[in-house]
């Protein structure tokens, strides 16, 4: 069936356990994994007081460190349960984009996302890289919630 899952993460928990259940059917099904952390670029009028307060080559040392930190939960699951990886980080304004152009770059067969569920004001606010993902790629795509 699917042989090279792709499984982008942000850090928060629902991610995490994305990761959790990605890792598991990886192995139930004898497939590599691909990990993803996607992190905005630098904007010089921003309202993130990360990129306020930072100088444009601290900001990509700190996007960096929180990407790493993130695929870092993918690296130990992985390897704790034997299972092929690699790991990318990758910039861009619509992670929704980068994560579509990874899976297809790395010749990924599925893509294994997180959904956060926001409903009503909310979703469309804040909107849902899932959806965006969902509606933009031809890959099949498994919604963990």
């Amino acid at each position: 069936m699917f042989k090279h899952i792709l499984i982008p993460t942000d850090g928060s928990d629902l991610s995490n356990a994305a990761i959790t259940n990605g890792v598991k059917l990886a192995k139930e099904i004898n497939a590599r994994i691909t990990g993803l952390a996607v992190t905005m670029p630098y904007h010089y009028f921003s309202m993130d007081g990360a990129m306020l307060a930072d100088s444009i080559d601290r900001y990509e040392e700190d996007s960096e460190a929180l990407a790493l930190r993130n695929l870092k939960v993918l690296k130990d699951a992985a390897s704790e349960a034997g299972v092929e990886y690699a790991l990318l980080h990758r910039v861009n304004e619509h992670p929704y984009e980068e994560i579509i152009n990874v899976a297809q770059e790395q010749r990924c067969d599925v893509i294994f996302q997180a959904s956060h569920g926001r409903r009503g004001l909310r979703a469309l606010l804040m909107g849902s890289e899932t959806q965006k993902v969902l509606t933009h790629t031809k890959i099949p795509v498994l919604v963990f919630r």
